[in-house]
């Protein structure tokens, strides 16, 4: 285990490893609810999620941006997002704090928790992310903007647009690659002719730094530098973290028409939750009374966000063109 950076006390140390077990309890319930026919399409965090907590963890939550991708459920929730709020998302409930119920799962937003809404269109968060950083440069506030997004959107124009301006006007912004491998079917070998996206940095004149994904530890170190760097007023930084999905891309996806069971299962060896459960053991910060607990505690929130969203309203049909079309004030 890498030595513990400042601020990684034993108990935020346990707060992260909490948020990782707690994204893997719901992100399971997610895909029974849609095998049950109860939810319509599951994004899976299920092998992200030292990436996702560990970055949260490591900016100033409340105050700096994150601009997330569809497969970050396990970052949204270190952001500060409920299970009852996920639920109600999924399940596309009035009362569901992201949408209202208009935007498919996993469009993520809040403004109260400095999560920009998500689109569909992939990549387009980078250019988002440049731009709540220009603004916060603009207004010299010490805030950070963070995208995250998987290597196959390193392939779109919208990657090298982002990195060329956020770089060229020193923005503090964090552009943090999930690099699993796949950009659904399409292997990352026939993505792009470098073993690493963090070497592309190299084209822009800012770091590019390379992490193992799995390890939550090295994460945060990655995420609370570049965040330093960037409030410093020295631009932007490119992390790369290294990590596998388990599951397929999506619950409508059946991985198994690219990849064999084999390399699945031996990826399955650097499962971030085990790896991490197994170093906080040797620090002596988990035992098995406390790692029952805690499961108990997110089986249980899984439980009541699962019985809250399932028996809240659906949107009024009336409300349909509600933040689409105007509405004249009476």
């Amino acid at each position: 285990m890498a030595d513990v950076s400042e601020g990684l006390t034993p108990e935020v140390l346990m707060d992260m490893y909490y948020h990782m077990v707690l994204a893997r309890v719901l992100d399971d319930r997610m895909w029974v609810m849609n095998r049950l026919g109860r939810a319509p399409v599951v994004y899976s965090s299920n092998g992200h999620e030292a990436t996702q907590v560990a970055s949260a963890f490591a900016l100033d939550r409340g105050h700096d941006w994150v601009v997330p991708y569809y497969r970050d459920l396990a970052l949204v929730l270190a952001m500060g997002m409920t299970p009852r709020d996920v639920f109600l998302h999924l399940m596309g409930r009035a009362d569901d704090p992201n949408s209202g119920g208009r935007q498919m799962p996993a469009h993520w937003g809040s403004v109260d928790l400095k999560i920009l809404t998500t689109g569909s269109v992939v990549t387009t968060q980078m250019m988002h992310a440049a731009g709540i950083a220009l603004a916060a440069k603009l207004k010299h506030e010490p805030t950070v903007a963070m995208a995250t997004f998987g290597e196959g959107s390193t392939s779109q124009g919208d990657f090298h647009e982002a990195l060329n301006f956020a770089a060229v006007m020193k923005l503090p912004a964090i552009f943090l690659n999930e690099n699993n491998g796949y950009a659904i079917s399409v292997p990352a070998r026939k993505q792009m002719a470098v073993p690493d996206v963090a070497a592309r940095a190299q084209g822009y004149g800012i770091p590019g730094v390379v992490v193992d994904g799995n390890d939550p530890i090295k994460v945060f170190e990655a995420v609370r530098a570049a965040a330093a760097r960037a409030r410093a007023g020295e631009g932007p930084t490119l992390i790369e973290a290294k990590t596998y999905r388990f599951v397929p891309h999506s619950s409508d996806d059946d991985d198994r028409a690219y990849r064999s069971r084999e390399e699945v299962a031996e990826a399955k060896k650097h499962d971030p939750l085990v790896v991490f459960e197994q170093e906080l053991r040797e620090q002596r910060l988990l035992d098995d009374t406390q790692h029952k607990a805690m499961l108990d505690r997110a089986k249980a929130a899984v439980d009541d966000a699962t019985e809250f969203a399932d028996t809240a309203p659906d949107p009024d049909p009336s409300t349909l063109g509600r933040h689409v079309y105007h509405e004249a004030v009476l």
